[in-house]
């Protein structure tokens, strides 16, 4: 969810597919109500407000599934527009092979389907679009998503705090990276107070890391003035799950709270051969 970058760290094939290994993710649906925190008079925004389904199913041996549905209701000084993006993933178990399909609705009619593939090895990412129109592009050496969430995971554990690197999620045109910076706070215990977690129980226990991602247009060189396409903040758990989300898009900025998490069922451990 967020993206971030400085002098762009590239890691290694070999090194990259260690931390994604060593990693365990824990199944589960997470539903967000999401809501506007702020907008300026440019955004033309006055009111938004929606919900945002997450589902992540999977394991090591058999690949990782990811399906979202974020729905948003917005009012315009000329209407009120509402937006449905609804997108699948499927990243096998040894970061190489990466499948992507989203469809964007608006108004209950398909504005755009983005579909394609892409595969990587220690020269780059190839990525094959099918559609809107038929592309094959060569990428610089970089990580797709749930890779990405385990260099992270892995980064926090460690006590780092601070880290730029790439990603590869097939958004936009699925034709390009995109460059992030990542800011991680010390593990932190959640308040006895916090009413989110009322519809988290399984977290209550848990401790978590407060991150903020930052994501930058690729095309451009990053330095300490540069503002970000969009920043995204949120808590992380060492089970790869998220909640009290907050997504500044410059001219106007949401709040997510997580409101349902249910517990999918373990993935089956890999078998030996």
């Amino acid at each position: 969810m967020l993206k971030y970058f400085l002098p762009a760290v590239i890691f290694t094939f070999s090194s990259a597919t260690a931390t994604f290994a060593n990693s365990v993710f824990t199944p589960h649906r997470a539903v967000y109500d999401v809501r506007l925190d702020r907008s300026t008079e440019q955004s033309g925004i006055s009111a938004m407000d929606g919900r945002l389904v997450f589902q992540f199913d999977g394991s090591a041996c058999d690949g990782y599934t990811m399906n979202m549905r974020f729905v948003l209701r917005m009012q315009l000084p000329e209407n009120l527009r509402v937006t449905d993006q609804q997108t699948t993933t499927f990243e096998s178990g040894d970061g190489s092979e990466f499948n992507f399909v989203t469809k964007t609705f608006t108004d209950q009619k398909l504005d755009k389907e983005l579909r394609g593939s892409a595969s990587r090895d220690a020269k780059g990412i190839a990525v094959d679009v099918e559609k809107p129109d038929p592309m094959d592009v060569m990428l610089e050496p970089s990580q797709f998503p749930t890779m990405h969430l385990a260099e992270l995971i892995k980064r926090a554990e460690a006590g780092d705090s601070f880290y730029e690197t790439s990603l590869f999620d097939g958004t936009d045109q699925g034709d390009r990276l995109m460059k992030t910076s990542v800011v991680i706070g010390k593990k932190t215990a959640n308040a006895k107070d916090d009413a989110e977690l009322v519809k988290a129980a399984p977290l209550k226990d848990q401790q978590f890391w407060p991150v903020t991602i930052a994501y930058f247009d690729p095309t451009e060189e990053i330095s300490g003035e540069s503002e970000p396409q969009y920043r995204i903040t949120f808590k992380l758990y060492d089970n790869g799950i998220t909640r009290d989300l907050e997504m500044d898009y410059g001219d106007f900025a949401l709040k997510g709270a997580m409101t349902e998490l249910d517990m999918l069922p373990a993935a089956a451990e890999c078998k030996a051969e």
